[in-house]
């Protein structure tokens, strides 16, 4: 098994509610996942409005998650977006960051992870900007496991055409001079990886000096166009000897919390099982498991219309039918196809912009 497996709550869209997370971490904690990373891109007190506090009625909440965490013997961590400081990394944007690392310590986290992901990034001396940040914060924070998102996390050229050419050399910089117990995030040759093999992690280590924590999207399915798929089948394209170039294996999950769970068991199995591993056997064990025979049977028989047509191929009749069917199941899965065919789990590119 990978040393490390673990949920990274990255995505874009909808928040998720505490007990929604907990019963995600009831069900994967059993399956060898040991780490939760809470960054969704909808909570603005870690994004655009990372200088201001949690209302208390949330920080309270997020107190309370982290004590659950520690007690299902999972580790919590926070992931914070301090937008764009690495632009004005001044007097003022140190007083912020201090009060903010202040205010997370007070929660209770073990780990820390800075995103520098998704915001522009064409500026000057990039890395050498990002390493005094995480040396600063290094600092600043009680916590002991510091973990980071580079502005450029993946090979894939749509980073450098939406956020800003790369600047040569700026991964090889941040391995090369940041503390080596600071863990980087990479997703694989594309944003989205299809594949990712023991030869790409050999090279990726080699560039960052130290074995990347995989921020695996799959089964995310946030976006416009990737929202309007339930993303259900098993894991592919993982071999279980990635894990001997891995520090950890964290998945971004889908918008559905209780769906999520039957692709993140298959990631565990292919794990376990290694050369063994068969992801339809997986999906059908998973999915048994987590949804109970009846509910499983009929998810599966509906696999290529929710995963493959997606919304934009159903018709009228269709969605009523698949209304009628998972109406009458009483589950949290099946509550969440019935929002899903509502349209209650739509990322439109506003909010992409946005959050």
């Amino acid at each position: 098994m990978a040393t490390n497996l673990g949920i990274i709550e990255g995505f874009y869209g909808p928040m998720w509610t505490w007990e929604e997370r907990r019963r995600l971490v009831r069900t994967l904690a059993p399956h060898g996942y040991g780490f939760y990373l809470y960054a969704p891109k909808a909570d603005a007190f870690l994004r655009r409005r990372w200088q201001e506090p949690h209302p208390a009625e949330q920080a309270a909440e997020l107190a309370g998650f982290a004590r659950f965490c520690r007690a299902e013997g999972v580790r919590f961590g926070v992931g914070l977006s301090p937008y764009e400081l690495f632009n004005h990394f001044d007097d003022d944007g140190r007083a912020a960051l201090a009060r903010k690392l202040g205010q997370l310590d007070a929660l209770g986290i073990e780990e820390l992870a800075i995103l520098f992901d998704d915001m522009r990034a064409d500026v000057p001396d990039l890395a050498q900007t990002q390493i005094e940040i995480l040396r600063w914060v290094r600092a600043h924070t009680s916590v002991r496991q510091l973990s980071v998102c580079p502005s450029y996390y993946s090979d894939d050229p749509v980073l450098d055409r939406v956020f800003g050419e790369r600047p040569t050399d700026y991964l090889s910089e941040l391995g090369r001079r940041l503390a080596h117990d600071i863990n980087i995030f990479w997703t694989g040759e594309e944003v989205c990886a299809r594949e990712i093999t023991p030869g790409h992690l050999k090279r990726v280590t080699d560039l960052l000096g130290r074995k990347p924590v995989l921020w695996d999207n799959y089964p995310v399915n946030d976006g416009d166009r990737m929202s309007r798929h339930l993303h259900l089948r098993g894991f592919t394209g993982r071999p279980a000897n990635n894990a001997a170039h891995l520090a950890g294996h964290g998945i971004n999950p889908a918008l559905q919390p209780t769906l999520t769970t039957i692709p993140a068991i298959t990631l565990a199995e292919s794990y376990r099982l290694g050369p063994d591993y068969q992801y339809g056997q997986a999906f059908r064990h998973a999915a048994r498991e987590v949804l109970g025979r009846d509910l499983a049977s009929q998810l599966q028989a509906d696999l290529l219309t929710l995963q493959d047509g997606g919304l934009s191929r159903l018709g009228a009749e269709k969605r009523q039918s698949l209304e009628a069917i998972y109406g009458g199941f009483e589950h949290p899965a099946a509550t969440e196809i019935l929002r899903w065919l509502r349209g209650d789990y739509q990322v439109t590119d506003e909010m992409v912009a946005t959050q």
